[in-house]
């Protein structure tokens, strides 16, 4: 369960560098550029996190393991939990910060836990007690009410919609393959991460990319754009740290309760907006409710005796 608060600590950090990388030059510059970066963008932060991880895995000598692993079935399966989760979900989630603004993005990952814990019921025959539905049904309020902003900007509705459902059906699918591949310690976590942000950067570089036409404007972002590079590093650098914690949830606790706990990232970015970004518009009777309110029934909902996990 710690490891799934921490996840969503971490979370709420690359929630908070992704957003301001979104809403620098040359991202948000011409209409070409804004419709380029969540591709472009999701491209790096898969890729950063992706030589993250093989740095410490290099470092710690199991770079041979990840090659091994990638010959089982468990490993294959890691590889398409990457196709789902990074391409299609991180993609969609990126796309919809970017044309529905930061607030909706706390839609999008409210919804893949609902969608993530009725698949782990009916494919992983994961228990979930009716008060548990309750919790995260009252979890999901929360974060609505924190999503919601009557001085929303909103750039493309229905383009935000499309990325919000890819979100929620590509993360919520990725979890069940993961907790598929990470039961019974058939692939270690660190593995399983490493085969999943390599796979969704091969991915977006190989085939995304192309598609798009988005290599130009990808290359572009290395020359004069001062801090862009190094923001959307750092955000990586939060999201291999959040992945790490978030798929040894998920193989301790399962899938619908490390998920979540996992959301509770929307309650941690409004607490570390105020405390870091200084932004005290957030300091409202209905923004705190709804902060203490997702805290705690996603803490709730992840909370079970060991007897009701299969």
């Amino acid at each position: 369960m710690f490891a799934g608060i921490l996840a969503g600590m971490t979370w709420a950090v690359e929630t908070i560098l992704l957003g301001i990388a979104l809403s620098m030059n040359p991202l948000c510059s011409t209409p070409q550029a804004l419709a380029l970066a969540p591709f472009v963008s999701t491209f790096l932060h898969d890729l950063f996190s992706a030589l993250c991880l093989c740095i410490i895995n290099g470092v710690r000598g199991r770079l041979p393991d990840v090659a091994a692993a990638l010959k089982t079935k468990n490993g294959r399966f890691a590889a398409l939990a990457a196709i789902v989760g990074g391409p299609v979900g991180m993609t969609g989630y990126t796309l919809c910060v970017a044309n529905l603004g930061a607030s909706i993005g706390a839609v999008a990952s409210a919804v893949y836990p609902a969608i993530g814990a009725v698949l782990a019921f009916f494919f992983l025959k994961e228990k979930m007690p009716w008060y548990r539905w309750l919790c995260l049904f009252l979890c999901l309020l929360g974060v609505y009410g924190l999503s919601y902003s009557p001085e929303m900007s909103i750039h493309h509705f229905w383009l935000g919609v499309s990325g919000a459902l890819m979100c929620a059906f590509g993360w919520g699918i990725e979890g069940v393959i993961i907790a598929k591949c990470v039961r019974n310690y058939a692939v270690s976590d660190d593995i399983a991460l490493q085969i999943r942000q390599t796979t969704s950067a091969l991915v977006h570089g190989v085939v995304i990319l192309p598609l798009v036409r988005g290599w130009n404007f990808t290359f572009s972002l290395f020359h004069g754009t001062q801090w862009l590079i190094p923001v959307i590093a750092a955000a990586a650098v939060f999201a291999s740290l959040s992945y790490h914690f978030y798929y040894h949830a998920i193989r301790e606790v399962g899938t619908s309760r490390a998920m979540a706990l996992n959301i509770s990232y929307s309650a941690w970015a409004v607490i570390f907006s105020i405390l870091f970004l200084k932004d005290y518009a957030l300091l409202n009777p209905v923004t705190l409710a709804c902060t203490a309110a997702v805290l705690l029934f996603g803490i709730l909902a992840g909370t079970a005796s060991r007897s009701s996990q299969v």
